[in-house]
């Protein structure tokens, strides 16, 4: 074979796995393979991490766990003799406690796993729950493979109707990750916000837990990393992790020096209730955080800056009735460095809504973290949520935990309008999957209730997919009141990353030729 050939074979094949491209050809301009662009593929796996709900006895967790529907005519994957089994289930962590003293983190695993799995999803389309009840329930470590990875995602949802952590708790597990951040954490008195880190793998992590507030980083009194024992999870009391003065708005960075880990920060505080705060999406000049209830009594907003530069951001709120700039919070300066916050006082105005933050100067695009919490309801009647910044829908995302009322869905289009297709599961005792496709305008937030399977039995989920126009950013909220407090949680809707880009080439056996 020609020198030549062999060279541009080798090349060609290096620029397909980047980008994909149609064809090969030779110096004498005939074609030597066929390269197609890159193919999106079934995952074959996922991974997801569940924290411990809750040390209440009185807690009340039901965990609800879901895979989407294939597609019909979605892309085939391997053959047969190589697909992975379908299996999708999450199995109890190893218990370990450090709760006021994360150096003692060495020898937390004090008590074995149980084998058997608390939740197992057998098939798409079909959610299946599981209860957990009182203050012992642990976190939970999970996989699904073959046609059950695609998308699968898993609510964990809590109610603690007494206590200084009482209130309902909502978090979508997490996969895995190495380096996120926590934009409106707290070391105040009165909160007490744990950051959760959970293992999946055989072998210990090691993680770094940094904290910012106003005037930059606090002193850590930890300067070893925090161990992570293998399929364990480990709760850290933020306060214990520096021995500054109690601190009302912090940014939360957790990195991992080896391994990887799971991780939310559950915040509560002793007079407006508690819920999970998770991580915000990665640094970006503009963000958006969508699901802003319209009857939101407190709303703050606290932003982080990580790079060397300082942000100045321009707020907006977009709503049901268009985009307009908050009286007396137009905007925000976020030092590098820094966390700052900004109170955003009748923000809603009835409206339910998104906060869009972007670049006061479009010529000095700073990246930024941030998220909201918020607040519903008055005096000893309150109940606190948070929102994190959350990435568009690029394809299709899913809240698993649906009741038969509770729901609303809010849909954010910040720049063109997009047209987005809604589809309520089938429940998990029983019940008929309908589907609804809404339309949401430019520059506007749609709030409405959602779609509800015929003949309901059981919780169901619903799947978020944009089928046309701009960038969509997509919230769930779901409320539960309880005893005249009006108990509620917030999740962002994030894609599901059920595909992956597999570049693809044909064969031509021609090119062995001379």
């Amino acid at each position: 074979m020609k020198r030549t050939t062999l060279s541009l074979i080798a090349a060609a094949t290096a620029l397909a796995a980047v980008t994909g491209f149609a064809a090969l050809t030779a110096p004498d301009g005939t074609k030597q393979a066929t390269l197609a662009l890159p193919l999106g593929l079934p995952v074959e796996r996922s991974s997801l991490l569940c924290p411990a709900p809750s040390s209440s006895e009185v807690a009340e967790t039901v965990y609800t766990s879901y895979t989407p529907a294939a597609k019909t005519g979605a892309a085939p994957g391997k053959g047969d003799a190589e697909k992975a089994p379908d299996k999708a289930e999450l199995l109890p962590s190893t218990v370990a406690l450090v709760e006021t003293d994360p150096k003692k983190a060495a020898d937390a695993a004090k008590k074995p796993a149980p084998g058997k799995p608390t939740l197992t999803l057998t098939k798409p389309g079909t959610p299946v729950t599981a209860e957990a009840n009182g203050g012992a329930a642990p976190a939970l470590v999970g996989t699904a493979t073959g046609t059950l990875a695609p998308g699968w995602t898993t609510q964990q949802t809590t109610v603690v109707p007494a206590g200084g952590a009482r209130g309902l708790l909502g978090v979508t597990c997490t996969a895995p990750d190495t380096d996120v951040w926590f934009p409106a954490a707290s070391t105040a008195k009165g909160r007490q916000d744990y950051v959760h880190l959970t293992n999946p793998d055989d072998t210990a992590a090691v993680a770094d837990i940094e904290l910012y507030g106003p005037a930059g980083k606090l002193k850590s009194v930890l300067t070893e990393g925090i161990s992570v024992p293998a399929r364990s999870s480990v709760p850290v009391l933020l306060s214990t992790l520096t021995a500054e003065p109690p601190t009302a708005d912090v940014t939360v960075h957790v990195t991992t020096r080896t391994g990887r880990v799971g991780a939310v920060v559950r915040a509560a505080d002793d007079k407006i209730g508690s819920d999970w705060l998770p991580s915000s999406a990665d640094p970006a000049p503009t963000v958006v955080l969508p699901g802003i209830p319209g009857d939101a009594t407190g709303v703050r907003l606290v932003a982080y800056a990580p790079g060397e530069d300082d942000a100045e951001l321009k707020v907006e709120f977009v709503g049901a009735s268009g985009t307009i700039v908050p009286a007396g919070g137009e905007s925000l300066t976020v030092k590098s460095g820094m966390t700052a916050a900004l109170d955003l006082p009748n923000l809603t105005r009835g409206e339910a809504g998104a906060l869009r933050l972007t670049p006061a100067d479009p010529k000095r695009p700073t990246p930024v973290v941030a998220a909201l919490r918020v607040v519903r309801g008055k005096g000893a009647d309150q109940e606190l949520g948070f929102v994190q910044a959350t990435a568009p829908l690029t394809t299709r995302g899913t809240a698993a935990d649906n009741r038969a009322s509770g729901s609303t869905l809010l849909l954010t289009a910040p720049g063109e309008s997009a047209q987005v297709k809604v589809t309520a599961s089938a429940g998990s005792g029983g019940g008929q999957s309908v589907t609804k496709t809404v339309t949401v305008k430019s520059g506007t937030t749609t709030a409405f209730t959602p779609p509800v399977p015929s003949g309901l039995k059981g919780g169901y989920a619903l799947t978020v997919e944009r089928v046309s126009g701009g960038a969509v950013h997509a919230a769930r909220l779901l409320a539960l009141p309880e005893d005249g407090v009006p108990m509620f949680t917030i999740q962002t809707i994030a894609d599901d990353r059920g595909t992956v880009e597999v570049p693809t080439a044909r064969q031509d056996l021609s090119v062995l030729d001379d």
